[in-house]
């Protein structure tokens, strides 16, 4: 299971990467047509908002990857490890509910919904666009799962890794 998740954390990571060249690229191309060739590109704002959205889900499901979401764990911290333990699962038990729930079933029938509707500038459709969450939401779903075995394997703290940052200050 570690395995598959450094090979998804390397796609994921290469991915955005490539996703974020593409849009700097992009959103340069359409400041320059503006601007300076005074002709606006018809294609570049739809390609960079479909590219943004594409970036704004794979950065998400890889900072899942590293626990590197917001959580309130004050109160968690000061309870026996066990507690914590459970509400670790609890949490990410929680976390893969929303996944399934929202971002696979509901962005599967967003993306079906909207297969047929056509961009206006570029050619293809709005349906591979909403494909990213039904994708995103089972790397999600894989990822609260790979850290429920850490946690009961106690190979990985039950409180995130930045709380001793906070005890500091």
């Amino acid at each position: 299971m570690h395995a598959v998740k450094k090979v998804l954390d390397k796609l994921l990571a290469g991915a955005s990467v490539l996703l974020f060249a593409v849009l700097v690229i992009d959103v340069v191309w359409q400041v320059f047509s503006r601007q300076v060739l005074r002709d606006p590109s018809t294609w570049s704002e739809e390609l960079a908002r479909y590219t943004f959205v594409w970036l704004g889900f794979f950065a998400a499901a890889l900072v899942f990857s590293e626990r590197g979401h917001i959580a309130v764990d004050f109160v968690v911290r000061k309870l026996p490890g066990g507690v914590q333990r459970a509400m670790s699962v609890l949490v990410q038990l929680l976390i893969i509910a929303f996944a399934v729930i929202v971002l696979v079933w509901g962005g599967w029938r967003a993306a079906m919904g909207a297969w047929g509707q056509n961009l206006t500038a570029l050619p293809t459709t709005i349906g591979p666009m909403y494909m990213v969450m039904p994708i995103t939401g089972v790397l999600i779903a894989f990822y609260a799962i790979y850290h429920i075995f850490a946690v009961l394997r106690r190979e990985e703290d039950v409180v995130e890794a930045d709380a001793e940052i906070d005890e500091a200050i």
